[in-house]
């Protein structure tokens, strides 16, 4: 029982910190830009793909991996489709990535997320959705019969970013990116994972 209040803690105190982080790294990215300007004019399909790491926390239920510990993780996939609603808003699929090291073999969870985004300001959006999490081999590292499981499950995403630079339609961004996601395992089992990005993400909209 003290075990399953001690894990119970850890994941709270996980999730307390990865929030903080992410609120730390939107309210700088807000600071750089105050003034609200108006020249952009986004109109259409929006695409974006992003470059960046992080660190991951996994936890299986069957106790394989635990929250006790993280890894750095690199992103891939993270692509972002969309269109825009008006100058402000628009709705997205975020296709999130990250590879991660399971028992000596490359994994990737990421998902399929429906969700919205809204630049604040000129040059800062905020951005989030829930929707499909899945739990794969990474492409490069299937092997038969030892790292050829697929997951789902369900996974929650926020993120925020500030748009450095800016011609035309193109933006060049900085910004953070937070996923919770839990998915099935076989034998009644589940995986639950916690990652937090920083990236630069590359926009045509």
């Amino acid at each position: 029982m003290t075990s399953i209040k001690m894990k119970i803690i850890k994941k709270q105190i996980l999730l307390r910190m990865a929030c903080v982080a992410f609120a730390l790294l939107s309210g700088t990215t807000y600071a750089q830009k105050t003034n609200s300007e108006t020249t952009t004019q986004r109109e259409g399909f929006i695409f974006e793909f992003t470059v960046g790491g992080g660190i991951i926390s996994i936890e299986d239920s069957a106790g394989i991996q635990t929250f006790d510990t993280s890894q750095g993780t690199f992103v891939f996939p993270d692509v972002k489709f969309g269109y825009m609603l008006n100058d402000k808003l628009a709705i997205t699929l975020s296709l999130p990535g990250n590879i991660y090291e399971f028992q000596d073999n490359d994994r990737n969870f990421g998902g399929f997320i429906p969700s919205v985004q809204y630049w604040v300001k000129d040059r800062w959006w905020i951005h989030g959705g829930i929707g499909l999490a899945i739990d794969s081999p990474a492409l490069y590292d299937i092997k038969d019969d030892v790292n050829d499981d697929w997951n789902f499950g369900t996974a929650v995403m926020v993120s925020s970013g500030y748009e450095m630079y800016k011609k035309k339609n193109f933006a060049l961004n900085v910004q953070s990116k937070l996923v919770l996601g839990s998915v099935s395992l076989d034998g009644n089992a589940d995986r639950d994972a916690v990652i937090f990005n920083v990236g630069l993400g590359f926009s045509w909209l």
